[in-house]
């Protein structure tokens, strides 16, 4: 297993961690690693709604769209109308 060290951790955090590992029985580094455990999978579990869309269109076996060549430039937007 590896270790890890957090420098400079803001004293109201470390408290909090400190109490929310208090509430839940155990300690302070094992309140991190269930933090982290939960952060991390979350955000490797969710794909948000783009990630979703082409994983339904991929089960149906994708859209090929052919995007016409811009011809026109891009210009600002007149907001005086």
């Amino acid at each position: 297993m590896a270790s890890l060290t957090i420098r400079h951790l803001d004293e109201h955090i470390k408290e909090r961690l400190r109490i929310e590992a208090a509430h839940k029985g155990h300690s302070m580094e094992e309140e991190a690693r269930l933090i982290l455990q939960r952060a991390l999978s979350r955000t490797a579990d969710s794909q948000g709604l783009a990630g979703h869309i082409r994983a339904r269109f991929a089960e149906a076996g994708g859209v090929k769209l052919e995007l016409p060549a811009r011809t026109d430039p891009a210009r600002a937007a007149d907001l005086d109308e």
